[in-house]
């Protein structure tokens, strides 16, 4: 079983939080979690507040009867473009320059390890 939990329009640009969801595709959902709390960027922020709602929603799930926290992982970790705020700063004789402010879409799934050998599935 898998649950999914999207966090939209976030504030940053979608390579900055690539680099902290390397950190935790594939990994225990205890590992992922103490590697976030304790990194120092703003992007660890938001992939933590989702990876916690994507728990929540695995926990509470109406057909999730006997779900360990332990036997979690996050299966998938995917960070998109969103809309981009356009902006423009004022230059040397009369000129602009764009600013261009990026916002992302950020995507995590949840799900849990399968045992070889369980009896019944």
């Amino acid at each position: 079983m898998e649950k999914i939990a999207r966090a939209r329009f976030l504030h940053q640009s979608p390579r900055k939080i690539n680099r902290v969801l390397h950190m935790v595709r594939g990994e225990d959902v205890n590992k992922a979690l103490n590697v976030l709390h304790f990194s120092p960027t703003k992007a660890s922020v938001f992939v933590e507040k989702t990876l916690r709602s994507a728990i929540a929603n695995m926990m509470n799930a109406p057909d999730a009867k006997e779900v360990d926290v332990d036997n979690l992982y996050v299966k998938l970790a995917v960070v998109d473009g969103g809309a981009t705020l356009k902006r423009w700063r004022a230059r040397a004789m009369g000129r602009a320059n764009r600013i261009l402010k990026r916002t992302s879409h950020l995507t995590l799934v949840v799900a849990e390890k399968d045992f070889p050998g369980k009896a019944g599935e």
